[in-house]
């Protein structure tokens, strides 16, 4: 009798084991998901991604990468939403378009928690519409300011444009800006008095053609027509500076090489003021944020949620600042030692006083900004300043 019961006890604990190895033997859960990142981003993105995978080993994840960088989000998304990434990253004037278009899942329960406690409020407000969360903010610095070679230019020739102008023609170099660009451009307009915002009709509206608008018209021409005037993209700026150029406006990404380039010589500072109409008006700038967003129609909203937010936290927007000088939304890295000694986000955070949301930009407004630049910096005057503004005004509302 012993020896039967301790046969069946053998066979059930055996069966027990069958059981157990059953179980753990059964098949992980494959995720597949896409993500898209500027160029500069992709090593980083990668190495986030593996740091994601090892922390959740529950599942396999397969995921994808795209070169789509945040200014072209937006119009790659439209294009195809339903081949767009999972995760894609965005600058924040994309979001009315984006959810208009249905494009973006929206943050709710822990998510929407953690994202508004980690963050601040500009870049949650940025990332937010009618009072819905749709996106995890990742960074607060999509702005711009005045890099400088301050053995050219000096405190006294900084405070205003006029005596940047000057100090780096009497150097025989030259002060870049890219006119032809409506992110830049706009700093003349909003630093005078300009508006533009959005009416009860979800239009585009802008006051930048009245005489006001005028003047500022006018003093963007004397700016262009200036012999120190220099303008052209990027690589045109890190190229020059130090050499061939003084000072130029710009933002944190070209941090690194506007280091490399001036050396002890490298400083950041607010834009100065420029001449309106005979007074001197502070120039004002655009505040945009980034932002990273999931894919409304992804097959896998928890786990497109989960590397979301693990891509825009503390640790990584830690790294980002670390790797690529990128600065922080997070409000506790942004109190940081290093990132409160980094003079170009000191710059930022001085001309955040006179910046304006891009919340209330709609796609409209950048191609007639742009066409009127161009004219501007081909000193194409055929046709007085006001009717220029008049014509961009027509399109930009229409």
């Amino acid at each position: 009798m012993k020896k039967i019961i301790v046969m069946m006890l053998i066979a059930l604990v055996g069966f027990g084991m069958l059981f157990a190895g059953g179980q753990a033997e059964a098949p992980v859960e494959t995720v597949k998901l896409k993500v898209w990142g500027s160029q500069e981003d992709q090593a980083l993105l990668k190495e986030m991604v593996e740091e994601f995978k090892a922390a959740n080993t529950g599942k396999v994840y397969e995921i994808e990468f795209g070169v789509v960088g945040e200014p072209d989000a937006k119009s790659r998304y439209l294009e195809d939403p339903e081949a767009a990434a999972d995760v894609f990253a965005f600058a924040n004037d994309q979001l009315k378009d984006l959810v208009g278009a249905g494009a973006l899942y929206e943050l709710s329960g822990i998510y929407k928690e953690n994202a508004m406690k980690d963050n601040g409020e500009g870049s949650i407000g940025s990332a937010t519409l009618n009072g819905k969360l749709y996106a995890f903010p990742m960074t607060a610095d999509n702005g711009y300011f005045l890099y400088y070679d301050k053995s050219v230019i000096d405190a006294e020739s900084l405070k205003t444009l006029d005596g940047i102008l000057a100090a780096a023609q009497k150097a025989g170099k030259k002060v870049f800006m890219d006119v032809s660009n409506g992110w830049y451009i706009a700093s003349f307009f909003l630093g005078g008095g300009g508006t533009l915002g959005i009416d009860a009709n979800g239009k585009q509206v802008t006051d930048f053609n009245n005489a006001n608008g005028v003047a500022v018209g006018e003093a963007i021409k004397a700016f262009a027509a200036h012999p120190a005037f220099l303008t052209g993209d990027d690589a045109v700026l890190t190229g020059g500076m130090g050499t061939v150029i003084a000072a130029g406006v710009s933002g944190t990404w070209n941090a690194k090489a506007m280091k490399e380039k001036l050396g002890a010589n490298y400083a950041a500072s607010k834009l100065p003021t420029f001449t309106l109409a005979g007074k001197q008006v502070q120039m004002s700038s655009f505040a945009g944020y980034k932002l990273v967003g999931v894919n409304k129609l992804t097959k896998y909203p928890v786990d497109a949620l989960s590397l979301a937010a693990w891509l825009t936290n503390e640790q990584n927007q830690l790294k980002r600042f670390q790797v690529r000088g990128l600065g922080p939304s997070n409000t506790n890295v942004a109190k940081s030692p290093d990132v409160l000694a980094a003079p170009e986000l000191a710059a930022l955070a001085q001309q955040s006083a006179y910046a304006v949301s891009q919340n209330d930009v709609l796609g409209n407004y950048w191609a007639p900004a742009e066409a009127f630049g161009a004219l501007m910096e081909a000193k194409d005057y055929s046709k007085s300043i006001k009717d220029q503004l008049d014509a961009m005004v027509a399109q930009i509302v229409q």
